[in-house]
């Protein structure tokens, strides 16, 4: 599914005292469908208090990085960090803008929300194909007080090159050796079984059509669709529900400074109460900016919603970004982007 938003667009001052955008100007991005609600949101309410216009694209995490490297865009968004030697052959600079958790989402008309239990062994042994049906020994021993059905799993995966897919491949990779070895990770994979959704829009609206079904998905999507998504085991053994809490507690450890272009992987992370796919996404942007009001307009919009934005991101249960990861993202900006002379615009 592909949305644009419009709005009009006016001149904003910032108290941080970064920006000073010369004229109105609209702003394109698009990329990773898994921050669309909040993007979205922001967008709404960007538009609300201050009359910028943002036209924002869920397109996917591949489209994103392909638009903003051919420079088609203000901004590419993607889930699937890209590596130091992309980032600098591109000149892009990357930075988180929001936190979230993928979950596996079920239609089985005889459970509830939150009842099934499921592994990461056993998630991993069904995209592989080798768990079939609803009530595998397998998935029967960690849920005995389920009726569970005799009906044939219907997998659901992604069709596109997806920043939630990797997400999800590179967790299977880290609980299942099978996995790694034969699938292993990434924005596109070869799937042993199921049939593709386009974005997480396109898995969200096959898991609520077609009974029996599993798939996966940004937390906003189940919840706006209804779905029912499954208590998953994280590494250190416990069960846990999706939640902001949760996605929290597996980024809470998080070493920003560590990895190139802050492109920090949240999945497996330990900690009794972190959900095991739990994710960033990340916004991308050419350092040397040929078109430096466009550029300026792009990070007024990120540096409105790093400061306004918190209580709608946590109203669709995803995790702002810590403030001083926020310091930190807007120093980059400062020092890394630079116009065609070689200036820094701040």
């Amino acid at each position: 599914m592909l949305v644009k938003f419009k709005f009009p667009l006016a001149i904003l001052g910032f108290s941080c005292a970064l920006f000073s955008i010369a004229k109105a100007e609209t702003i394109t991005g698009a990329g990773a469908s898994f921050p669309y609600p909040i993007y979205a949101k922001w967008a709404g309410l960007y538009e609300q208090e201050t009359g910028n216009r943002v036209n924002y694209q869920s397109i996917g995490s591949g489209g994103g990085q392909q638009q903003i490297i051919v420079k088609t865009i203000d901004f590419g968004a993607s889930d699937d960090p890209m590596t130091e030697k992309s980032l600098n052959q591109n000149q892009l600079l990357q930075f988180p803008a929001i936190i979230g958790g993928t979950v596996p989402v079920v239609n089985i008309p005889e459970i509830k929300s939150g009842e099934l239990k499921l592994s990461g062994k056993v998630l991993a042994d069904i995209y592989l194909g080798h768990i079939k049906q609803w009530n595998d020994p397998a998935i029967l021993q960690l849920n005995p007080n389920l009726s569970l059905p005799d009906k044939n799993i219907l997998v659901i995966r992604r069709s596109d090159g997806s920043g939630t897919t990797f997400g999800w491949t590179n967790y299977l990779s880290k609980v299942s050796s099978e996995w790694k070895e034969k699938v292993g990770e990434g924005k596109s994979v070869k799937w042993p079984v199921g049939q593709g959704g386009k974005g997480n829009e396109g898995v969200a609206a096959y898991v609520k059509q077609l009974k029996h079904s599993i798939g996966y998905v940004e937390y906003a999507y189940a919840k706006q669709n209804g779905l029912a998504w499954i208590s998953l085991q994280n590494a250190s053994g416990k069960f846990v529900q999706p939640s902001s809490e949760t996605f929290m507690a597996a980024a809470n450890n998080a070493k920003w400074d560590e990895t190139a272009g802050m492109g920090v992987i949240l999945t497996h992370e330990s900690g009794e109460k972190s959900w095991p796919i739990t994710a960033a996404s990340f916004i991308l942007i050419h350092k040397n900016a040929d078109k430096p009001e466009q550029t300026k307009s792009v990070f007024a919009f990120f540096d409105w919603a790093f400061a306004h934005g918190k209580n709608a991101a946590l109203e669709l249960d995803y995790v702002p970004i810590p403030d001083d990861v926020v310091h930190k993202i807007k120093e980059k900006w400062k020092t890394e982007i630079k116009d065609i002379s070689g200036k820094t615009l701040f």
